[in-house]
């Protein structure tokens, strides 16, 4: 048996003969049983260590008995690890980017991505970092709502929104290096984003009455707009939902792929990101709004597509 350190933490995989079973990196001085990850803090020792049928768990302690398996070294990064080490873990275990808008693939997550690292360093919990993300968000939508349009109103309320995104991005990606998402923060995600998605277009419609000059009738577009963001948002979940219900079922994976540059840039007027954007222009409300008209028409489209095509691709799992 060999035995390789990680910083300040001794981690293990153990075997039970049918393959490695990682249940992520344990705290200090624990184990778990079966096919499990053990970790010791050995005190001064910086060498690997191999040993047959015992392993030294401190310098100068008792040796401690193991099964007699097979284990292999599992190497993570541990809140001790380096920035870059950390951040290096996370890119590593990104989740697929298939259907992703070019400003979330490509600025939003790697946002989130050192949100994250730096999280997991400070020892947050994905439920900590979805908390922030709430606060900050829903700061932008106040201020949406009830302050009369101005430069730096824009300004504001775009640092508030696309840094409530960017934490949205991190929260999950730090569940992820922790071993795992729980039922529960998963619920708590979906419910700030829910909320968030759609009392952001009621600021808007708000703003529109209170300070902008339009057409009495272009204070429908707003309103439109929320039922448009929540049916996109509803739908992408339940798509997942019912996809993790198939896989369970049937054992069948589904290929989730990829996506390429072209469909990113091409979806991209869909994107949150883009819109927490688009809030810069609060400085001339007039161009704000009719942008933001512009904005929800191509949503509104693509959902009338996207709905035809997730249609089908759920009749095939019937």
């Amino acid at each position: 048996m060999s035995v390789q350190r990680w910083r300040d933490d001794w981690l293990l995989v153990v075997t039970n003969g049918q393959g490695a079973s990682t249940c992520g990196v344990a705290e200090p001085e624990t184990a778990c049983s079966g096919g499990r990850v053990l970790t010791f803090s050995p005190a001064g020792r910086s060498e690997p260590v191999t040993t047959s049928n015992d392993l030294t768990t401190r310098a100068g302690d008792a040796s401690r008995p193991l099964p007699d398996v097979d284990a292999k070294v599992a190497s993570g990064p541990t809140p001790r690890s380096s920035y870059r080490e950390i951040v290096r873990a996370l890119a590593a275990a990104q989740k697929p980017s298939k259907g992703a808008p070019a400003y979330s693939r490509f600025v939003n997550r790697r946002l989130g991505r050192l949100i994250a690292a730096e999280a997991f360093r400070l020892r947050l919990t994905p439920n900590m970092v979805t908390a922030i993300s709430a606060l900050f968000s829903f700061a932008g939508v106040a201020l949406i709502a009830v302050v009369r349009p101005s430069w730096w109103l824009g300004i504001l309320v775009f640092l508030c929104l696309v840094l409530g995104y960017a934490f949205d991005a991190a929260d999950g990606q730090l569940a992820r290096l922790q071993g795992g998402g729980r039922p529960s923060g998963e619920w708590l995600d979906h419910m700030v984003d829910a909320t968030k998605i759609s009392s952001l277009h009621l600021a808007v419609l708000i703003s529109a009455y209170r300070f902008i000059q339009v057409p009495r009738a272009a204070l429908l577009i707003p309103i439109g707009f929320t039922v448009v963001a929540a049916v996109m948002f509803f739908g992408m979940i339940l798509n997942d939902q019912l996809r993790r219900q198939y896989e369970s079922r049937t054992g069948k994976g589904l290929d989730r792929g990829g996506t390429s540059l072209v469909r990113s840039l091409l979806v991209i007027p869909t994107d949150y990101g883009l819109l927490c954007v688009v809030f810069i222009l609060l400085a001339a409300p007039q161009v704000f709004f009719w942008v933001y008209a512009v904005l929800f028409a191509a949503s509104a489209g693509f959902m009338a597509l996207a709905a035809v095509k997730w249609f089908r691709d759920m009749k095939a799992l019937d």
